[in-house]
């Protein structure tokens, strides 16, 4: 059974950092893309970063410059590392895996697993 556990997530300062991780069970990562996004209250999920096999990287505008994702297929993780943080970068962060790596990799509908989420909360 392919599970997707986060990790990582708090809170801190404005201007501060964070590094998340996924970590996978059940399944060795290889191919397949690996996406983080972001659901606030009230709001739908929203794409923040992706990865795929040749390590390609895709980010959301709004984190550019800021995010960065990484992937570590020895030891069945990816990352998020999150810089220059802002209060509306506060979030529920969740990561997912997309088994055929599509190229809409922004959309979450082409992911097949899913992690639960960690908080991400950032004060002003």
């Amino acid at each position: 059974q392919v599970q997707l556990k986060e990790s990582g997530g708090g809170l801190v300062q404005a201007g501060g950092s964070l590094r998340l991780s996924c970590t996978v069970s059940g399944r060795t990562l290889n191919f397949e893309t690996m996406g983080w996004f972001r659901q606030a209250p009230g709001q739908k999920r929203a794409f923040v970063a992706a990865i795929n096999l040749r390590e390609d990287t895709y980010y959301a505008d709004s984190v550019k410059g800021r995010f960065t994702i990484s992937r570590d297929n020895a030891k069945n993780t990816a990352y998020l590392q999150m810089n220059r943080l802002k209060p509306e970068d506060t979030a529920v962060y969740m990561c997912g895996m997309d088994l055929e790596a599509s190229n809409w990799n922004d959309n979450d509908k082409v992911y097949d697993y899913w992690g639960q989420g960690t908080q991400v909360t950032v004060s002003s």
